[in-house]
Order: C-alpha cells, then sequence, then structure tokens
C-alpha cells in the first residue's frame, strides 16, 4: 500500500523537502501530482528521521507548498529494457522521445547498477577500430577500457564523436555483434540534431541507442543520463551478448548539474566549487566499464569532457584522469593548423594498448612502431623549439629533417577528413612511410627483425627529394 502525501515543507530550486514521512529509502523514486493534472518524478536524495529531500527531474515549475501530491514507489529509478531499444532516441531518463512508443519489457533494471565483484572481471585484450589513425595505432582501444577524450570549448569533439560511432567496430575479421550507446548531456538542439542526422544518414541507427538531454531540459536529468545509458549498456552487453561502445559527452555538464544541485542542498563546496564527492561519482560512472567472467559481451566507455579554459588540472579532466586507464588529448594550436582530428599525441596515451595490439591482435609490428613514431614527434618539438631560437637555416641536417618528418606526421598521419575510414593496415603502413623520411640509424626504439621486414629505404630519387 502506498502513501499519499499532501503539500511541501518547501522548495528550493529542483529540490522540494516533505516531512512526517514513513519508511523512505535513498534513491527512492517519487511520483508528484501538480495541481492534480500534471505528473512529475523525482528521487529522494537525502533521508532524515521523518524528513525527505527530493530531487524533481522535470523541474518544480509550477510547483507550490500547497498544490503538490506526493506519492512514493518503493523502488529506485528503474528504466525498461529489451533488445528493441537499439535504433530508439529516449530523453535523458530513458522516456522516449522518437515517436515511437514506449518500450514493453518485464525487464526492469536499477539505474545505479548492480556491484561488481572486482575478482569477476577480466584483463582487456581485443581492440576496437575506430578508422582514425591517431588513435588506431597510437591510443588504441581496447574492448573493456574506459579512455576520456579530453577537449575544449570550440574544439571539434562532437565531430570526432560522431566519426567513431560512424566507424566504429570490432575488426573486418569479427563475427561478433556490437552496439553503441550514445549518451548527450546539456547538448543545444541544433548538436543533438547534428548526432540524430548523421547516425541516419550514414545508416549506423538500427545498432545505436541514444539518449538526449538537452540544454533546456532540467539540470537534474543530467545526473542520471550517464546512469541510464550505462545500464542499457550492461543489459546488451550481460544479458545480450554484445560488445558495446558507450559514448558520452560531455562529462562537464554531468558535473555542473553537480556542482549546482551541490550548492542548492546547501553542501560545502571543494575544489572549485564542486563537491566533495566528485571523484566517487565519476568514478561510479567510469568503473561501469570492463568485461565479466562467464558473459560474452562488453563495456568499453569514451567519456568526453571539455576542459575550463583548456586547464588539464581542471578538477573534473584531473580527476577523471585518476580513475581512467589514459586518455585523448585534443590541441587547439593543432585546431588552428587547420588539423583534423586535432589530437596531440604527446601526451594522449593509452594504458591498456600493449596488452591489445602486436601479432594475433593487430600486426606484430605495432608496439615498435608506435613507440618509434612517439619518440621521433617528441624529437620534433626539440626541433622546432630551437628553430624558433636559431633559426630554421641554422639547424643541423638531422634537425632539418625531423621537422620535415613533423610536418609530414601533422599533414598525412594525424589529418583525415570526418568520413575517411582507415584500416590498421593501412595506417601502421603510412607511420612505416613517414619514417622513412628519417635516418635508419635514428630508428632505435624498433626490434631489429621488425626493422628489417618492414622498414623500406628510400631509393635515390627519394633521397634528392628529401634533401630539397
Amino acid at each position: 500500500m502506498s502513501i499519499e502525501y499532501l503539500g511541501l515543507n518547501s522548495i528550493n530550486g529542483p529540490l522540494i523537502a516533505i516531512e512526517g514521512v514513513e519508511g523512505a529509502f535513498y534513491e527512492e523514486v517519487v511520483e508528484l501530482t501538480v495541481d492534480g493534472t500534471e505528473k512529475k518524478l523525482g528521487r529522494i536524495v537525502e533521508v532524515y528521521e521523518d524528513k525527505a529531500v527530493i530531487q524533481v527531474f522535470e523541474g518544480t515549475d509550477e510547483m507550490s507548498l500547497n498544490n503538490t501530491h506526493t506519492r512514493l514507489t518503493g523502488h529506485p529509478m528503474e528504466v525498461a529494457l529489451s533488445e528493441d531499444i537499439l535504433g530508439r532516441v529516449f530523453n535523458g531518463i530513458g522516456q522516449p522521445i522518437d515517436g515511437l512508443g514506449p518500450i514493453i519489457s518485464d525487464d526492469k533494471r536499477n539505474v545505479n547498477g548492480l556491484p561488481l565483484n572486482p575478482v569477476s572481471r577480466e584483463y582487456p585484450r581485443n581492440f576496437i577500430k575506430t578508422g582514425i589513425s591517431t588513435i588506431d595505432c597510437l591510443t588504441t582501444l581496447i574492448r573493456g577500457q574506459k579512455l576520456p577524450i579530453f577537449s575544449g570549448n570550440g574544439l571539434p569533439h562532437d565531430q570526432l564523436a560522431a566519426q567513431i560511432v560512424r566507424q566504429a567496430s570490432l575488426g573486418s575479421d569479427s563475427d561478433e555483434e556490437f552496439a553503441i550507446v550514445f549518451a548527450a548531456m546539456g547538448v543545444k538542439h541544433d548538436v543533438a540534431e547534428f548526432f540524430r542526422k548523421t547516425f541516419e544518414e550514414s545508416g549506423v541507427s538500427s545498432h545505436v541507442v541514444m539518449f538526449l538531454n538537452l540544454a533546456n531540459d532540467p539540470v537534474v536529468e543530467r545526473l542520471i543520463t550517464p546512469k541510464v545509458a550505462l545500464t542499457a549498456a550492461e543489459y546488451l552487453a550481460y544479458e545480450k551478448g554484445k560488445h558495446i561502445l558507450v559514448i558520452t559527452t560531455d562529462m562537464t555538464s554531468f558535473a555542473e548539474a553537480m556542482r549546482e544541485v551541490s550548492s542548492s542542498k546547501g553542501e560545502i563546496p571543494s575544489r572549485k566549487g564542486y563537491p566533495g564527492y566528485l571523484y566517487s561519482e565519476l568514478a561510479t560512472l567510469y568503473e561501469r566499464a570492463g568485461i565479466v567472467k562467464g558473459a560474452k559481451g562488453s563495456v568499453t566507455q569514451i567519456p568526453i569532457l571539455t576542459m575550463p579554459n583548456d586547464d588539464i588540472t581542471h578538477p573534473i579532466p584531473d580527476l577523471t584522469g585518476y580513475i581512467t586507464e589514459g586518455q585523448i588529448v585534443l590541441e587547439r594550436s593543432l585546431y588552428q593548423k587547420a588539423v583534423y582530428p586535432p589530437i596531440n599525441v604527446l601526451p594522449s596515451l593509452s594504458r591498456l594498448m600493449k596488452d591489445g595490439i602486436g601479432k594475433g591482435y593487430t600486426r606484430e609490428d605495432h608496439n615498435d612502431l608506435a613507440n618509434q613514431l612517439f619518440s621521433s614527434y617528441a624529437r620534433v618539438g626539440e626541433a622546432r623549439a630551437l628553430a624558433s631560437v636559431i633559426g630554421e637555416d641554422e639547424l643541423s641536417p638531422l634537425d632539418k629533417k625531423y621537422l620535415k618528418f613533423g610536418a609530414a606526421f601533422e599533414s598525412q598521419f594525424i589529418t583525415q577528413t570526418t568520413t575517411e575510414d582507415r584500416s590498421i593496415e593501412y595506417t601502421l603502413d603510412l607511420g612505416w612511410e613517414l619514417l622513412t623520411i628519417l635516418p635508419r640509424e635514428e630508428l632505435d626504439r624498433i626490434d631489429t627483425k621488425i626493422l628489417e621486414k618492414y622498414y623500406k629505404a628510400p631509393t635515390n630519387n627519394e633521397s634528392v627529394e628529401n634533401e630539397e
């Protein structure tokens, strides 16, 4: 038997408080009726004796202390799930917004997820192909990994996210099922429409589930959106045996929503006004990626976040870096040089790539080639710094070759169009081609046997062109 409570004690932004509550529990879903007609949902975020604080998903507009009836449902936030969610578009709390009706299913899952025994986790191994050379070769994405993209305001992270959704696969030789869960938080209407239209036109919509929280949607809804998306991903991975890639953008909007709600609750702020539990909240989301023993599928995450003022030491990217296994960093200076995707390979890394590449996974030369490209491009930075001091004409012949390698690396290896889907073989061959710009004795990060097999020394004509 459910009890309905009449009236509220207080309203503060997206939060309401009621007294005289019996049997309420944390994260319980609450149904609110305003003026006897309008229905809203909320969740209990704080319980103290007979008092409860409730977050209202749709906002507290039109609500007053006297016109609201509150009913406790007795269960946490749940979402109905079936394989029919593939190809569908939902709002931030899992309600369909594509006009195709609700999901009919008896299988409802708690959006907060279930605790995962660390012992039941399997180590991530196989890679996920994105068709983007910089990612596939130098910061390889592994199934079950969490690999964030650190971007900045105005940088093309939306285009990059859409390209990854269009091109991501388990490889041409895999017959395993693959799907994508895409969640957007606090995006503008034109950005949401860009994603929706891009997926439809490219023909990938049938294996994509979209959750869209728009900029004019309630702030509180943003706190639920990634949880709903990850719940859908876990269902498809662990119950239906699919390999799921979850892309969430923008995690900065999620953190800003946390700060706003925390301020409304009167909590003591921590770094830059964010609540002290920001780390644990982010970890709760990111740690839902992985591979579970006995399950066919896997959950891989690419959270995208915009760094305020391009500051990588800001609390959001800083804490994200502690939790995740690497990062992909977008660089504004590369973007200003018309390089797309403007990925700065030097601060970017994938900590799990060494065990998911090489013979049996990608190609035997992958690891050595990636190490050499990193090393050579780092040397390019030194040569450019020296040239800015003494002038390019005063550089040694070797430093001039590094400058040429750097320009070719940025214009040919990093740069590709938004529709260019490169195979891993093409990417690796391109890397070897660029290394021929440098003298063979400079390639000191590659095993001799690998070097003998894959390095193709430039012909005399090519050598003359290089000197010119």
